[in-house]
């Protein structure tokens, strides 16, 4: 993780994702300090997002699955007052092209589940 700033194409260059770590952090109540940096979160995000993979497929490179899906929880959570969940703000903000939803998720939609 550390020292690999691009390793897969979905990943985001330190410069782009600075436009928008201050979103990202003010997310999660800061309880203790961050011992993994957002940046290699979020690139886990978005590496699941594009290849649809399972969470306990994410790459070595990537910060553990779970920690990866509490930071996608928060994320997606819809606020009250807001039309769009924070990832979906900040995909935008990037122009993010792929798609908005896990691999899973689009499974259950395809087969009605």
């Amino acid at each position: 993780m550390p020292g690999n700033d691009k390793i897969y194409p979905s990943d985001l260059i330190r410069e782009q994702f600075e436009t928008i770590r201050p979103l990202l952090e003010r997310a999660r109540k800061k309880t203790k300090p961050r011992e993994i940096d957002v940046f290699h979160i979020f690139n886990a995000v978005l590496y699941l997002l594009k290849t649809g993979c399972q969470w306990r497929m994410l790459p070595r490179e990537y910060p553990k699955w779970r920690t990866v899906h509490e930071y996608f929880t928060i994320w997606r959570t819809l606020q009250q007052g807001q039309k769009h969940c924070l990832l979906e703000q900040v995909l935008k903000k990037i122009g993010w092209r792929g798609p908005l939803s896990t691999g899973a998720e689009r499974e259950d939609q395809l087969f009605n589940r």
